[in-house]
């Protein structure tokens, strides 16, 4: 894609705050020199804001403190004025009832205090699974310069010599407890050696995934991803996007000139090669809806049919996101799509260059971590959507990590009507379930739950499990955490709150799942389908506060559950005086 940045020297926009001698110039400046700034540092120079996601409640991005410092001080050696803020931080280790029932709050946060302030660009920093599109949902709202720099994963963790993935290991070890496979003196032993330092999953979940989606959408400078918290290089990326950012500014160089649909394309297809998570399918959506880029479910299933899983990283493989960056980092898995003709090589990145520019000097340096595409985790590695009387609007799985024998399957439905149903039933020894049924979850969608929390990975009922079972069929319109694992169909649609097809299974219905024929459906007629629904009634809303505005106004997942208002741009227009 071709770009021709914008004349420089011109006026910016934060010179509507500070570029004169007004009464409200004077107030503007006056105030911010009272933190001891120099008045040329007004002077028309870009004035960058650092959007931080830092907080102790989201651990993940504990560090970006530390971080933000090496970010100004890239802004300060290219000629810019940085200036640090805060912005809500949707921690997924500690909200309740989910932090995907805030992602589009703080998308809002971004957004208004982007407009709202004297800035002509922005360093998002992220790094929690939400904070990455939460931010950059809210700069393509806005549209000024932006570039993305994430805190990077933690270390490996390693337990009695095994390497131990955040997220994956605890599913692991808490379905071994029940099976009485595990001790709990393990168990807790264990869980000093899963985060063993700063930074985010360092399994290929939805953090490590998003970082992925950042980079491979252009969003990010290349090698991003995959740095490791800790590393003195993750340092050095955190002052080099400093520094570039103001180039962009210069440029002109916006997110809307980068978000693409030739740049959602990569990033899917750069999904299936990576074994990412089913979550940045719905963050995705979200993005392209605030971007004006039409992207579909259809669009993921299309892209991603044919891509091989090559990227050998926990929950899909063996190794950790520390090991992935030793071998070379997503780089050399972009270089692999486009020396397959799977990547769009003209994609313009914030670095100025293409796509294909930045990586097609990428090297593999462990072939056991980036695979050749014949030892492939899964031959069609991207995001199966299956459709049906069951998901009319479709559900997701994630082939990468699912069970070959199962999927293919017809098995009798134990039906549990909400989270705090499965959880009641699910240790009881007389609940009539064995590993051939398929487990269904209802109301755990964005309106049912709400927030459409990550419990769609199901675990395994305890006399399963102690028969040495590992993976059963699970149903549901929720989420999973992308450290998850199994045959798991997510994101179901519409979701049982608003009267979809979920809402009227019943225990013993069959259900038939073919992941090849991408089909779902529910062996029942359609005159009895109907008839269910019409006896279906919804349950109360929320009657006040944040959980009313979004039960009031979320879309389905198969949209990318934004709030409906919130679609498209609203641009970056100065606002009015404010005195």
């Amino acid at each position: 894609m071709s770009f021709t940045p914008a004349p420089w020297p011109r006026k910016l926009r934060s010179q509507e705050w500070y570029g004169g001698d007004s009464r409200d110039h004077i107030y503007h400046r006056s105030w911010m020199k009272n933190q001891g700034l120099p008045a040329d540092l007004f002077d028309g120079r870009p004035v960058i804001g650092i959007c931080n996601t830092w907080s102790e409640l989201t651990p993940c991005n504990a560090h970006l403190r530390d971080l933000a410092q090496r970010v100004k001080n890239g802004i300060y050696e290219a000629g810019g004025l940085p200036l640090e803020f805060p912005v809500f931080s949707p921690g997924e280790s500690s909200l309740r009832p989910s932090a995907m029932m805030y992602r589009n709050l703080a998308a809002m946060d971004v957004e208004e205090a982007l407009r709202a302030n004297p800035l002509d660009g922005v360093v998002l920093m992220v790094g929690c699974d939400k904070t990455t599109p939460a931010l950059l949902m809210g700069a393509a709202s806005v549209d000024i310069p932006a570039i993305a720099v994430t805190g990077g994963p933690m270390l490996n963790g390693w337990f009695r010599g095994e390497r131990v993935g955040s997220g994956t290991a605890l599913w692991q070890m808490s379905e071994a407890i029940k099976a009485g496979e595990m001790s709990r003196e393990d168990f807790l032993e264990a869980e000093q050696a899963m985060s063993r330092s700063p930074g985010s999953c360092n399994t290929m979940g939805t953090a490590s995934t998003m970082a992925s989606m950042a980079e491979a959408l252009g969003m990010a400078l290349s090698g991003n991803a995959a740095i490791p918290a800790v590393d003195s290089r993750r340092r050095v990326m955190a002052q080099m996007t400093g520094r570039r950012i103001v180039q962009m500014v210069k440029d002109d160089l916006k997110p809307s000139d980068v978000l693409t649909r030739a740049a959602f394309e990569n990033a899917i297809r750069c999904n299936g090669a990576i074994g990412g998570s089913t979550n940045a399918v719905i963050h995705l959506l979200a993005l392209a809806g605030r971007a004006g880029v039409d992207l579909t479910l259809d669009d993921w299933d299309r892209l991603g049919r044919e891509i091989p899983t090559i990227v050998n990283l926990m929950p899909s493989g063996k190794y950790l996101m520390e090991e992935f960056f030793y071998a070379g980092g997503l780089p050399v898995v972009l270089k692999r799509l486009g020396e397959a003709g799977l990547l769009n090589r003209d994609a313009l990145t914030v670095s100025g260059e293409t796509a294909w520019e930045q990586v097609k000097d990428a090297r593999n340096w462990n072939e056991d971590v980036i695979l050749p595409v014949e030892k492939a985790l899964a031959r069609s590695g991207g995001i199966a959507v299956l459709k049906g009387n069951l998901a009319p609007n479709g559900a997701v799985l994630k082939p990468s990590a699912a069970s070959p024998h199962l999927m293919k399957h017809r098995g009798r439905a134990v039906v549990f009507e909400d989270i705090d149903h499965y959880k009641a039933r699910i240790a009881d020894e007389d609940l009539d379930i064995d590993e051939s049924c398929v487990m269904v979850l209802k109301n755990c969608g964005p309106k049912g739950y709400p927030g459409m929390a990550e419990v769609g990975n199901m675990g395994l009922p305890p006399k399963v499990l102690r028969k040495g079972i590992k993976d059963m069929i699970r149903i549901s319109d929720a989420r999973m955490s992308g450290t998850a694992y199994g045959t798991v169909i997510l994101h179901t649609t519409p979701e049982a709150a608003v009267g979809g097809p979920l809402a009227a299974v019943r225990d013993g219905d069959m259900i038939e799942v073919d992941v090849e024929a991408r089909r779902l459906h529910l062996d029942v007629s359609d005159e009895e389908l109907a008839q269910r629904l019409l006896a279906w009634a919804p349950a109360c809303p929320p009657q006040s506060g944040y959980a009313r505005l979004f039960h009031s106004h979320v879309e389905g997942a198969d949209t990318g559950a934004d709030f409906d208002f919130l679609k498209g741009k609203r641009g970056k227009a100065v606002p009015r005086d404010s005195h």
